[in-house]
């Protein structure tokens, strides 16, 4: 059998041969581990393989029950491409130490130090405090990374510690400044880089956690998903971003026989969260409220699972150019697809699926104009969009027409999409 990967920490300091690299991981679990969220940390370890151990900054888990550990666990045994260690995030409560050991501990490998200390309950404790100055005080150590979850003060952010925190961190380290390369933490799921006593702060949470906006100056759509490389060159300890592609991770695609499975698993959880839609509006136009808000809530459900199967061989475009990858399929069905089968039908007597294929085309061709209008994502000012309940035509504009020129639905009943 293999030894494990994700290391339980037993001794407060640890020599580690043969280390010369570190990726580290920042926040992967605290919004949940289903597999849209959980994809992003399957290739954030995959980058962080390419080092030599992996980090991950605190947040493995939603809450630190042993469920969410073991399966956290589990995942990470079999994607990991090198030893995992771990430090303690305001999420990860319980029973983290049954699974991954020490809070407090540092790793000696032969280019520098990492200094793992537990500021999860937004103070410093004494133990890893002393820790960090028993390290520093080493003849045998150069260069050190001071690791912890909640970052310290710094001028992008208020969600950090307090300054009285901070000023006992630097006490701790304070006689050996110099040897202090990095202060690295996760908390924030977004990245920053700041310099704070003089030495540079580099902050990672975009290991799994949804990417969102921090402050003006740090928005979501300023940063990707990332991890954080370290390394040694030319005597020197350095960094390197690298940011991961939403097409990051590809193991089970390359599987045809689940390929395939997951491909019709996609498509009759669907089917069911389109039957349910369907009969969630017959008992609305029945009165059946109560029996009505179940099959939405069943529908609701149905979408979820099939996103979490879907995101599993999805293979996006980077999303500033994933806009413009919609519109060719907008443009055939509109001009070829959707008028011919609707000729068919005319052709053959069946008019209730011509009526739908033709009003189905009316309503593409408005989505490809405002798709390409919607490529230049940054720039989209964005419009209120009505569609039709009855046929699903799409208007826009500030006033729209009293019935749909499609189907002539009434204005009343069109739902409405703003910015808002």
């Amino acid at each position: 059998m293999d030894r494990r990967k994700m290391i339980k920490v037993t001794d407060q300091i640890t020599r580690l041969c043969g280390v010369a690299s570190m990726g580290v991981i920042g926040d992967p679990g605290c919004e949940g581990l289903g597999t849209y969220n959980m994809k992003v940390y399957a290739g954030a370890l995959e980058e962080s393989g390419k080092d030599d151990i992996t980090l991950i900054a605190g947040d493995l888990v939603p809450d630190g029950t042993n469920h969410y550990y073991q399966a956290i666990q589990e995942m990470t045994e079999v994607l990991a491409g090198n030893d995992v260690y771990c430090l303690r995030g305001n999420h990860d409560t319980g029973a983290y130490t049954d699974y991954f050991g020490l809070k407090n501990y540092a790793l000696l490998t032969d280019c520098f130090a990492v200094v793992v200390l537990d500021n999860a309950a937004r103070s410093f404790e004494e133990e890893g405090l002393a820790l960090l100055s028993q390290v520093l005080a080493r003849d045998d150590v150069e260069r050190a990374v001071v690791a912890f979850h909640i970052p310290v003060p710094n001028h992008f952010i208020r969600n950090c510690v307090s300054e009285e925190e901070f000023s006992r961190l630097k006490k701790a380290y304070g006689p050996w400044k110099e040897k202090v390369k990095f202060l690295v933490c996760g908390h924030v799921h977004s990245r920053f880089e700041d310099e704070v006593d003089g030495i540079p702060l580099i902050c990672t949470g975009g290991g799994g956690a949804m990417i969102e906006d921090v402050s003006e100056e740090i928005r979501a759509w300023d940063v990707e998903h990332h991890i954080v490389h370290f390394y040694e060159e030319d005597g020197e300890l350095k960094y390197q971003v690298a940011n991961l592609l939403e097409d990051c991770y590809k193991r089970e695609g390359e599987d045809g026989i689940l390929r395939q499975k997951l491909k019709e698993t996609v498509e009759g959880e669907l089917m069911a969260h389109f039957k349910y839609l369907m009969f969630a509006d017959r008992a609305r136009r029945r009165g059946l409220n109560k029996i009505a808000s179940l099959f939405q809530a069943l529908a609701a459900s149905e979408y979820y699972h099939a996103r979490n199967f879907y995101s599993v061989l999805d293979r996006p475009a980077p999303f500033a150019e994933s806009v413009d990858t919609f519109v060719p399929g907008e443009e055939f069905e509109y001009e070829h697809l959707y008028p011919m089968v609707a000729q068919y039908a005319k052709d053959h007597e069946k008019p209730l699926a011509g009526q739908a294929y033709r009003a189905a085309s009316a309503a593409e061709k408005v989505h490809a104009s405002l798709l390409k209008e919607a490529s230049q994502v940054e720039d989209f000012s964005g419009t209120t969009v009505y569609v039709c309940p009855i046929c699903g035509y799409v208007m826009t504009g500030d006033n729209p027409p009293d019935r749909c020129p499609v189907c002539g639905g009434p204005k009343r009943q069109y739902e409405v999409f703003d910015e808002g």
